[in-house]
């Protein structure tokens, strides 16, 4: 992490929540985005944490709390700022029409990147697909991807816009929802290696994740939710343990540590009480 303690948070929710269909989906949720800190969000299914990270990016409006960035309210930003400010990959991106994988990523760098010379806004996309080890793919069609060479092709898209956006913000965020679900181990490491790099340069990263092993190896601060509620948080070492895996995932896990740095994983043991076979 960088000197996050002595520097404001670049984002601030207090007391967020957010209903629909009559149930409350996030409830009294508070979290600060600090710069150069990964953040990643764990929980069961239905947890709210999706909805969370749309609260904080501004897709949708929280019923109760405020969010600031840098001390201004979200709701008062311009669009055209806050796309400076921050990039999201959504856990599903949906195309209409028949973009290429350059087109696609190039969609990062279009409208905020206009004022760069036009092959300094080339070099950003030709960069950003390389990174997300996606550059060979750049004439293909995106429609005729697999689902994880568009999950790295929309990620591809977000580096875009961070680097475009430096040139006006700097400051910035980065919203991952689910970002490896259709990844293989490999790129999956990838994704989650450049993350931490983009937050070693100063950025905020906040990550939605199902994985817990994965999770408590890349957060510098780690977020449980269940239910629509923040049930703890902090650093990973100090803020998992068995009574609250079994409280939050309603199975028995054991949590264990490994000698050398002291990481915690996760061994699945027989339920207890469970005849033998």
């Amino acid at each position: 992490m960088s000197d996050a303690a002595t520097h404001p948070p670049i984002l601030s929710g207090r007391e967020l929540g957010f209903s629909a269909g009559g149930r409350a989906l996030v409830t009294n949720a508070s979290l600060d985005l600090l710069a150069g800190t990964t953040t990643i969000v764990i929980g069961p299914n239905g947890a709210g944490k999706s909805t969370l990270l749309k609260l904080l990016t501004g897709e949708i409006a929280p019923a109760g709390g405020e969010i600031d960035i840098g001390g201004e309210a979200l709701r008062a930003i311009p669009g055209w700022r806050l796309a400076c400010q921050r990039a999201v990959m959504a856990q599903h991106a949906r195309l209409a029409f028949p973009f290429s994988v350059y087109e696609v990523a190039r969609l990062g760098v279009d409208g905020i990147g206009r004022a760069l010379p036009r092959p300094r806004r080339e070099a950003i996309v030709a960069e950003c697909l390389a990174a997300a080890g996606v550059f060979d793919l750049a004439g293909r069609s995106y429609q005729t991807l697999s689902g994880g060479e568009q999950q790295r092709v929309q990620f591809a898209r977000v580096l875009c816009q961070l680097e475009a956006g430096r040139s006006i913000a700097e400051r910035q965020l980065l919203f991952l929802d689910e970002p490896i679900a259709s990844l293989d181990l490999c790129h999956q490491l990838a994704l989650l290696d450049m993350a931490r790099s983009i937050a070693a340069r100063g950025v905020a990263v906040l990550v939605v994740l199902h994985d817990l092993n994965l999770a408590v190896t890349y957060a510098d601060h780690l977020v449980v939710m269940d239910r629509g509620r923040i049930i703890a948080q902090g650093p990973p070492a100090q803020t998992l343990d068995d009574a609250l895996l079994q409280q939050v995932f309603r199975v028995d896990l054991s949590l264990s540590r490994a000698p050398a740095p002291g990481m915690p994983f996760l061994l699945p043991q027989q339920h207890r009480g469970r005849p033998a076979a």
